[in-house]
């Protein structure tokens, strides 16, 4: 029997990665192990968690407050704009500025945060970030106060956005790219609790790119194929009953091989079936259908024979398949192998 696949993304089991080991080894034996048949243009996806255990990317508590209170100026009170309502992600954070702070922290809490998480009540935690938030920074020691209405502060008050994603800042104002960023070009953004004391910085764009560069060669040079490699993160989408974007990571992808550049080039299948090629049937269809694929444009930018296709970059739509793929929970599938990504209907055998 003829069996014909499409893409296919599988989660490969890996062993528990400690700071220090050797990563690039760990995941060329891991892949070579897993697929029997390793092709031209698979693409190896491994997640950012790992790499950055691996690299040792980590920030203590106290290292970040004392970090704040450098860049801050030892502040008297500090307004923290916008912070993501998230125990893994803000929390360890909030712990720190606390501490650095010599007075109050005021925060300006909306009912739901730049990612969709609601202040009160939320749906899948069940927890009230105004109530939690506060007990965090009362137990350093600290006065909280809670706005839910934008206010300007004084100049004695330092203010931080805690936006992830910022298009601009006001004047005067810090991110959390301000912090922690000799340890890390993103700043705290993309941070992780990894224990009370402790959290897990985003990896370093130069480490994951002597690591992608060596897995590819590692590949090549054990198989003679050319593979794809990638760092991911949070892959952006959206749960559609929950409300929350899966999207608190700086990027995307930090690091990948420069055959994952770009944007896909497709025509969109159901406008040629159902208006360019309406008249034909079966077989006659199909032959039209891959014809057409077979000769499309190489840019097929600003064409409408494209129109309803997916408008997003290659790493950002595999980041989302690989964040899937291997959720954030006890899979233990940190490294995810892809296979027919780039084959479309023209090209199947």
């Amino acid at each position: 029997m003829n069996k014909k696949y499409g893409v296919t993304s599988t989660g490969l089991i890996a062993p528990i990665i400690r700071e220090g080991d050797d990563l690039s080894k760990i995941v060329t034996d891991t892949v070579l192990n897993a697929i029997d048949n390793i092709e031209d243009r698979d693409i190896v996806g491994i997640t950012e968690s790992v790499v950055a255990r691996a690299q040792g990317n980590y920030v203590t508590v106290d290292e970040i407050a004392a970090d704040i209170q450098k860049v801050l100026g030892n502040p008297e009170k500090i307004y923290l704009y916008c912070p993501i309502y998230s125990r893994n992600r803000f929390a360890m954070i909030l712990k720190a500025f606390a501490r650095a702070v010599k007075s109050q922290i005021i925060l300006y809490m909306p009912s739901v945060d730049e990612v969709g998480n609601v202040l009160k009540n939320h749906p899948f935690t069940g927890l009230d970030y105004d109530a939690y938030y506060k007990e965090i920074v009362e137990k350093e020691g600290k006065k909280c106060l809670i706005v839910q209405q934008e206010t300007v502060m004084d100049e004695k008050t330092k203010s931080v956005d805690c936006r992830l994603h910022l298009t601009q800042v006001n004047k005067g104002w810090f991110t959390l790219t301000d912090f922690c960023k000799e340890k890390c070009q993103y700043g705290l953004l993309g941070s992780n609790k990894a224990s009370e004391e402790k959290l897990k910085l985003f990896p370093g764009k130069d480490y994951s790119t002597r690591l992608i560069d060596t897995i590819q060669q590692n590949i090549r040079s054990k198989t003679g194929k050319t593979i794809e490699v990638m760092v991911y993160g949070d892959g952006c989408f959206k749960d559609p009953v929950g409300g929350i974007w899966e999207f608190a990571d700086p990027v995307v992808s930090p690091a990948y091989t420069k055959g994952l550049k770009g944007t896909p080039n497709e025509l969109k299948l159901k406008n040629l079936a159902d208006e360019k090629f309406k008249n034909l049937n079966g077989e006659e269809l199909n032959k039209a259908i891959k014809e057409e694929i077979a000769n499309k444009n190489a840019n097929l930018k600003g064409n409408m024979s494209s129109q309803g296709t997916t408008p997003r970059r290659l790493t950002d739509l595999l980041g989302s398949l690989m964040d899937l793929t291997s959720g954030s929970g006890d899979k233990g599938t940190p490294i995810i192998y892809v296979k027919g990504y780039f084959k479309n209907y023209a090209t199947e055998k």
